[in-house]
């Protein structure tokens, strides 16, 4: 990252670190963050539910819970299918940016 933006390590660490930050402040508050090409974040809720002890069997109760969600955009999908294409007819693969 560093060296893609000219920038020093540090700066762009400081820089990736922010990001993060302000994606993860605005989906835990229920906004979508999108990235266009890359993917989309969001919250995603899981209902409550039922389900069983796997060493007991008994029936115990699964709160609902919110989780992060990520949605690869399709630019992103194209580059990881293009790179495991190549992978997996034996080509040698040298990425650039």
């Amino acid at each position: 990252m560093a060296a893609a933006s000219g920038c020093t390590k540090a700066c762009a660490g400081k820089a990736l670190d922010g990001a993060i930050e302000a994606i993860t402040k605005a989906v835990k508050k229920g906004d979508k963050v999108a990235l266009v090409g890359f993917g989309t974040f969001s919250l995603s809720k899981r209902k409550a539910r039922t389900g069983r002890n796997p060493q007991t069997g008994a029936t115990i109760k699964i709160a609902a819970k919110k989780l992060p969600k990520f949605s690869a955009g399709k630019a992103f999908k194209d580059i990881i299918r293009t790179v495991f294409s190549k992978l997996a007819s034996g080509l040698r693969l040298e990425l650039t940016y």
